[in-house]
């Protein structure tokens, strides 16, 4: 133990040192007159693939053996640090192309902050002092941290992205904040949702509030800001009066949506909130004809989003989960699209919860897509695809592949955490077969119930799994 300490503190020292070291690197100011012809050298590439990899899979993997409380969580956040020390390195060293000073160069020297805490709070546990005074809020601590990864993760590649492309900068500062936080918001909504639908519904029971509850109030906020943000200066151009009005849209009906999801109901003004901005980024004036067409897309797919949030709502409900799915039980993964217990009507051959699991992923996969669509529909990004004479088609088609990508790393990470850890064990007693003795439980009251519906919230605690601490 004493040795393995020594060595966790040894390889902790010189990490710092090497964060100090790349502190002190020195940045452009200003660009030499023939840096659009060098190339990006091999070190460079070596050093994108390699931090795309740590943040973009690494990490969130180790996050997540950490939440089953895998014995491989420390194992791969160990090996995730020094790739990233050695990623730093690499990204500090390459030839070829200069990039300005910007927000990936800051960005990164601030996550050393987290990076070191991290490391600090994991040796700290792994010496099991101070059990009943400081651990707790350490766990806690790390905990909060740790979930954070993939949050800075993506933040920090976007911010890579933006400087290998030289965007955002000058007047155009102002459209990339739009697009790159809107789009990450979007993509953000559709995982959450994907989280919630596959293993969070016991979670959602016990917090006592429908989705579309929390969906509302982050609609209304987002509205709120956006109403007194979106304009500049004293004329008013389409484009400003457009998302103004998206802003007021969105925090009315969030209002709404608010006062309707009294008493864990459920209703559907989100997923028209959703329908109405998809229809009116269909729409949106552009300059490129290229930019109209994947505004357009964006625009469909957000309302086939939303079409799809309002099917959800009012025809699919929760499956019926097995009396013997222990992790039902455990509240970790109670009516999970993971977990391995069979269902009734799924040995019975099928049916409507069969397909409602299936079609839980639309919604989901829609937002997502759109996210990133509406990313990548910068002026600066669509002027570079447009010299390149690549047409909308192939760009569009591009862009849903990467979020083909994106949505099966997301369910991946689930599956993992519903087969992983202290997890493991409850699903292989949960293999599918048709031998499991199953019980269907009365469907989820409240707001898991179809629209209309009547709320009873004293029995919407009373589901399987419900009343259990995690």
């Amino acid at each position: 133990m004493a040795m393995g300490t020594r060595n966790i503190w040894l390889f902790l020292l010189s990490f710092l040192q090497t964060a100090t070291l790349l502190l002190a690197h020195d940045h452009h100011d200003e660009l030499p007159e023939d840096n659009d012809t060098r190339p990006i050298d091999t070190v460079l590439w070596i050093h994108i693939f390699l931090q795309a990899f740590v943040w973009g899979v690494l990490f969130p993997v180790g996050m997540v053996l950490g939440l089953s409380k895998s014995r491989w969580h420390v194992p791969l956040q160990g090996t995730g640090f020094l790739l990233t020390a050695g990623g730093y390195v690499l990204g500090h060293a390459h030839k070829g192309r200069a990039f300005l000073e910007g927000a990936h160069g800051k960005m990164a020297n601030i996550m050393f902050i987290p990076i070191s805490s991290q490391l600090l709070l994991g040796i700290y546990l792994k010496l099991h002092i101070h059990e009943q005074t400081l651990r707790p809020y350490a766990v806690k601590l790390h905990g909060v941290i740790g979930k954070a990864y993939p949050i800075l993760g993506w933040v920090q590649m976007l911010f890579g992205a933006i400087t290998v492309g030289g965007y955002c900068r000058g007047g155009h500062l102002g459209q990339c904040l739009a697009h790159y936080i809107m789009g990450s918001g979007f993509i953000a909504y559709g995982i959450i949702m994907c989280i919630m639908f596959l293993v969070g519904e016991n979670w959602v029971r016990r917090s006592g509030r429908s989705p579309e509850w929390w969906d509302s109030w982050v609609i209304m906020l987002w509205g709120i800001v956006n109403t007194f943000t979106e304009h500049r200066g004293r004329s008013w151009s389409v484009k400003d009066m457009q998302h103004t009005v998206l802003g007021v849209l969105w925090w009315t009906g969030g209002a709404l949506g608010i006062f309707l999801a009294r008493n864990n109901q459920r209703n559907v003004v989100p997923g028209i909130i959703i329908i109405l901005t998809g229809w009116g980024m269909s729409d949106h004036a552009q300059e490129l004809m290229i930019s109209t067409k994947v505004h357009a897309t964006f625009g469909y797919t957000l309302i086939l989003a939303g079409v799809a949030r309002i099917i959800e709502v009012c025809y699919f409900v929760p499956r019926y989960t097995s009396i013997n799915d222990s992790a039902a039980i455990d509240g970790d993964d109670g009516g999970s699209d993971h977990t391995l217990a069979a269902t009734t009507t799924e040995v019975e051959g099928g049916g409507k919860a069969v397909a409602g699991r299936a079609f839980r992923h639309l919604p989901s996969f829609l937002l997502v897509s759109a996210g990133l669509l509406f990313m990548s529909a910068t002026d600066e990004e669509l002027r570079y695809v447009h010299s390149v004479e690549m047409d909308h088609v192939t760009y569009i088609l591009i862009m849903f592949s990467v979020s083909f990508i994106l949505y099966t790393l997301v369910v991946s990470l689930i599956h993992l955490y519903t087969t992983s850890g202290r997890n493991a064990m409850n699903s292989k007693k949960g293999g599918r077969s048709n031998n499991i003795e199953l019980v269907e439980t009365p469907l989820a009251a409240g707001f898991y119930e179809r629209v209309p519906t009547v709320g009873r919230p004293e029995e919407s605690r009373h589901v399987i799994g419900d009343d259990d601490e995690e």
